[in-house]
Parts: C-alpha cells; structure tokens; sequence
C-alpha cells in the first residue's frame, strides 16, 4: 500500500506501528461533549475500528484499529460528530482539516465544581474557534482555579480562573472563617484588623477560598472574569519544566489575542531547518529571548488597568542537554 503519511497525519489519522492500519484522532475542545457524540464514536469504533478507544491526555478520543483504505468512510461518520461540536471545517465530510494545534483541554470548572471561577468548557470552545485548523502545534489547557486540576503549567499556556474577591463588611460577623480557610488552603492574604477583614492584593491569587467559606456571603466573586496566563511549560527529552506567569489579572480578550500573536511569531521565527518542519513554540523563544516574543504577544493588546505584565520572565526545569 502507497501511503501519504503527511496527508495521513494532516486529515488527524494516526501513524500506527502497524502497516495500513491508524487511529482517528476526535476533537473534544475543553473536554465536553454531548452523549450523542459517544455514541458516533461507538459506532466508529465497531464499524471500521477493533472495538477499542483510547482516551487521550489531551481529553479526546482515539479511535484504534481502523484500516487506511476506510479513513473516507470514517470521515463521513465523523461529519455530526465536528458539527456536534462546532468544530471549524473546510470541506463537511472530509474530516479534520488539520492535525495541528492539540485539543484544547479544560476541568469541569464552574458548571458543577463550587472552586470553579468560570465555565471553562466555554472559554476552551472559544479559543478552539479561534485557533483550529492550524498547522501548528500549541498545547493549551485551562483549569477553574489555582488548585490546578488540569495541570495547566505544564502545556505552553496555561489559563488559569481568578477572582477578585468582593468584601462587604456590613454582612460581615468576623467569625474568621475565611482567614482560616486562606491561611490553611490558599496563600494567608487575608487578616482581621478593627473587626474588618484586609485583604492583601500583593499576596492574594484569586482563588475564591474566601468565598467559599464565607457562611453570610460577605465575601462574593467579582463579575469581571480574570486569568493568569502561564506560558511555555512542556515535558519533553531536553529541557522539561513548569509554565510561568506572563500575565496576571487578565481578560478573555487578552488571552485569545496573545495566543493568535504567537501564531504570528512562530511563523516569523522557526526554524526552516528543524527536523520535520516543525520546531517547539519554547525552543524558538529560547532561542529568540522572551523579549522579543513579549513585543509579538502583545501587539495590538488592550490590558485592563489592573492587569499585571511580567518584565522578565526565567524558566529553569531539568536540563538534558
């Protein structure tokens, strides 16, 4: 069998260690999707594939076992599958029009965690629609709050929910609840002084612990919706290490736009030289200096008056070589 790997790859099939046999890879932005889609997969799966399906790290769906000369087939049954999904798509019934750009992995977040400071399936959705298709490869995940269940620091951004506590002190019976809960499981922002609760803004990360603890809502979420963006975590042969911060305080619009910048960058400054064409986003800011890369990231951005910028920003992480 003659088989185009990069067209393979590039219609999101899997190269497989055996010969004429691949794996459709499913896009699931943010890691919801309706009891529908399952059942499309299901069917996928014991129609042109072995049975099996593996679920991803990247929270979609690997379809195993189906056979090179059925990909169109699998294309076709793939079609209410993406538009389930709303998953942008050149030709409908051709499948995935690219294999770049990881799927956008998301927690729960707020539709049903109480420490979620936003819908993150939402937000994933509208970076996916942003984003996909593209050649490529980012890895972008977002997680509900600083307790981090979706590992955030590790993709190469990391969107992180805040909030910025929002204190009544006429509701306020200085019970000391939630001083208690910061200082046990957040970061001891917060102090009692004249029978007031004080919150420390340099100290404070937006967890939302008062919140929760508060028991007379003295302490409520603020309506602007805030993110830390993390950037350039990875794991890897050479230099695996955490994200770290690049902005603080930030919004949606913020955030979407750097990420579309740093397409932009990429295209400017990789490697045409690199093995396969394809060079990691943080070997070339590596490589560049993040001084440049912050120009790129953000031009044409409009920061909120409260939104931090790092000047500087050092990675370390393991070294190999």
């Amino acid at each position: 069998m003659d088989i185009n790997t990069k067209k393979v790859k590039k219609n999101a099939f899997r190269i497989s260690k055996e010969r004429g046999i691949t794996a459709s890879r499913v896009r699931v932005p943010g890691g919801k999707c309706s009891a529908e889609v399952l059942g499309v997969v299901k069917d996928i799966a014991e129609t042109y594939g072995n049975g099996s399906v593996h679920l991803t790290t990247r929270q979609g769906f690997e379809i195993e076992g189906i056979s090179l000369e059925d990909m169109d087939k699998v294309n076709e049954m793939l079609q209410p599958v993406i538009e389930n999904l709303g998953i942008n798509q050149e030709i409908p019934g051709t499948g995935y029009p690219a294999s770049g750009t990881r799927n956008v992995s998301a927690c729960i977040g707020n539709r049903v965690c109480p420490f979620g400071n936003y819908n993150t399936a939402a937000f994933a959705k509208r970076i996916e629609d942003a984003i996909f298709p593209n050649d490529l490869h980012f890895k972008i995940a977002l997680t509900g709050c600083p307790n981090d269940c979706i590992k955030a620091r590790m993709h190469d951004f990391g969107i992180i929910g805040m909030t910025m506590p929002q204190y009544d002190p006429g509701r306020c019976v200085n019970c000391g609840a939630c001083e208690k809960g910061c200082d046990q499981l957040s970061v001891n922002a917060l102090r009692r002084e004249n029978y007031k609760v004080v919150r420390s803004e340099e100290k404070c990360v937006g967890c939302g612990v008062c919140i929760t603890k508060c028991p007379t809502r003295a302490f409520t979420r603020s309506r602007q919706k805030y993110y830390r963006l993390t950037i350039m975590g990875r794991t890897g042969k050479r230099n695996p290490r955490l994200g770290e911060d690049f902005l603080v305080w930030a919004d949606e619009d913020t955030i979407v736009k750097v990420i579309l910048n740093t397409y932009g960058f990429v295209k400017e400054y990789i490697d045409p030289n690199a093995p396969g064409g394809k060079e990691h986003v943080g070997y070339i800011i590596d490589r560049v200096g993040f001084a440049e890369y912050k120009k790129w990231a953000l031009d044409g951005v409009r920061l909120l008056p409260e939104t931090i910028v790092k000047d500087h920003v050092y990675w370390s992480g393991v070294h190999y070589r």
